[in-house]
């Protein structure tokens, strides 16, 4: 349940929670997509954890 936040916000979606992780179909495989749902509206998107690397797009926590 991380908290992030979008550096460049669309439709007024700027902070978003980790809602749950997609597990993999095989357990040996590491998890690596997360659902991010945006506080404000609760739209809920797929991510690949690489992607909340990139600081141009996001910030881990609340800003």
């Amino acid at each position: 349940m991380s908290k992030w936040t979008a550096v460049t916000p669309l439709r007024k979606e700027k902070h978003f929670i980790v809602s749950s992780a997609i597990r993999p179909d095989d357990d040996k495989h590491p998890v690596e997509q997360f659902v991010l749902q945006a506080v404000h509206s609760g739209n809920a998107q797929v991510i690949h954890w690489r992607e909340l690397l990139n600081e141009d797009q996001w910030i881990q926590g609340w800003k």
